[in-house]
């Protein structure tokens, strides 16, 4: 019998996620929709370079906006049908609420 992990659970739920349409992926767009007030989460891949986390983690910060490292960008992006993706947006509240 196979088990899931949790990160298979959580990769899968970010997939339902994207699904429903409730995500933004890769730096620009996110940025653009914190701004908006439009995300409740911030995925970054742990994998990112160290300037690429700073600058989105910043604008998290002043946006008041909680972030967590999670994953690779080929697993990120793998899970919602894209490419490699670096920092996902959530803009789904109760998906939010669940990875506190």
């Amino acid at each position: 019998m196979y088990c899931l992990t949790d990160k298979e659970k959580i990769l899968g739920m970010i997939g339902l996620v994207a699904r429903a349409g409730k995500i933004v992926s890769g730096m620009d767009a996110v940025v653009e929709d914190i701004k908006k007030h439009k995300i409740k989460l911030v995925i970054i891949a742990k994998d990112i370079s160290d300037k690429s986390k700073e600058n989105v983690q910043y604008v998290c910060t002043n946006n008041g906006i909680k972030t967590i490292e999670f994953s690779t960008m080929e697993e990120l992006g793998n899970c919602i049908g894209k490419k490699n993706r670096a920092i996902i947006g959530i803009k789904d509240e109760s998906f939010s609420k669940r990875n506190n």
